[in-house]
């Protein structure tokens, strides 16, 4: 018999984040989250996300063992400012048993129907910062820690319960020798001369801050037009500033500004921590933080975060600005993997900035929706 049970104490959010770590034991391709950072991701006091968000956990119990989880999300700015009567469902993991991942969705299913939503969509997270999809191709990868991993089947248990495909994401990858530095030099100096802009580039985390508002500004300017986009709040931009950039490598943070100093376009990329991670196993201490600490300084592969661009400077070039400044701070520390984060495979935009680099597609994930 299953039993789905709703939880809310910090004894119960850990067994809830620790879960797949038994559910992907010794698998190779998993990256674990920190468990602290999880629990705390979750809670309504340290997280500003639930100021525009709703949401309730759920294990599935078979034989008193959790076999099963799901996070039901409401996020209240995309259903009475965008009027897209969406119910998410994200953290979903369950063993191969499409009986226990019927009730988990069920319950969400209900929740949805109680609020007068119109249909169901996932594996989501709160918002466009968070992780996204299932899993379809490219199961024999290493994750990303900004990214789920899930077994082959996940996809199968949600097609043979009546969801259909929603939106589909490519995770791409290309080697850093691909980028020819001459060529991104040479029109890295004609773009800067003909729209007169300028690259910014950091050696210390506090030479960042006082433009990631601005950052954020421009982000939400150019991914609106998205069919994902939901805003991101002031407080959590302060959430990220905080919690994040103090942690990624300044230097692998690129702004390009224009003449009155305002900013164009920017790319965070991050050192890739998915071997680090496993090897903390989801704690910092005694060894964790060394672990990542190393990563962040030596990791030969990197993981392009965020790109953005001002609507106003699309199609001109700038993005060889942001690749020429790149070039010259992986060449020395012998970067060989350049890997990208999940990006929908109708944003024919973004696939554009990388063409020239010889991307291959290694991993397709999607989300899927039923009406309700």
């Amino acid at each position: 018999m299953i039993t789905i049970k709703e939880i809310s104490t910090k004894k119960e959010m850990k067994q809830f984040v620790k879960f797949p770590f038994s559910l992907y034991k010794n698998n190779k391709y998993w990256v674990p989250p920190i468990i602290k950072d999880e629990v705390d991701s979750f809670d309504k006091n340290k997280n500003p996300v639930f100021e525009h968000a709703n949401a309730r956990f759920f294990i599935a119990l078979k034989n008193n063992v959790i076999v099963g989880r799901i996070v039901a999300i409401i996020n209240t700015y995309e259903i009475e400012q965008q009027n897209i009567k969406k119910m998410r469902f994200g953290w979903f993991d369950v063993i191969d048993d499409i009986e226990v991942t019927k009730a988990l969705l069920e319950k969400v299913k209900e929740i949805g129907r109680e609020n007068n939503l119109e249909y169901i969509e996932g594996p989501v997270g709160f918002n466009n910062l968070d992780k996204t999809g299932v899993l379809v191709d490219g199961f024999d990868h290493i994750g990303t820690m900004i990214t789920w991993y899930n077994h082959p089947y996940y996809s199968k248990h949600l097609e043979q319960l009546g969801f259909i495909k929603e939106k589909e994401y490519l995770e791409n990858k290309f080697l850093f020798k691909n980028v020819d530095a001459k060529k991104y030099k040479r029109i890295s100096n004609l773009i800067q001369k003909r729209y007169e802009l300028k690259p910014l580039n950091f050696t210390s985390t506090k030479m960042i801050m006082p433009y990631v508002d601005e950052m954020f500004e421009l982000f939400s300017k150019s991914y609106s037009k998205l069919s994902t986009f939901v805003p991101i709040s002031d407080a959590q931009i302060q959430h990220f500033k905080k919690k994040y950039i103090s942690f990624i490598n300044p230097e692998y943070i690129k702004f390009v500004v224009n003449k009155e100093n305002k900013l164009v376009a920017f790319a965070i990329v991050m050192p890739s921590f998915s071997e680090a991670l496993q090897k903390a196993n989801g704690k910092l201490f005694p060894f964790g933080l060394f672990h990542l600490l190393n990563a962040r300084k030596n990791s030969k592969d990197v993981t392009f975060y965020l790109i953005g661009v001002d609507p106003e400077y699309q199609n001109k070039g700038v993005t060889a600005i942001i690749f020429d400044q790149y070039t010259d701070t992986f060449t020395p520390k012998g970067i060989e993997n350049c890997i990208r984060t999940p990006e929908l495979a109708d944003n024919t935009a973004i696939h554009q900035i990388w063409r020239d680099f010889n991307p291959t597609t290694h991993k397709i994930r999607r989300t899927y929706k039923q009406d309700l």
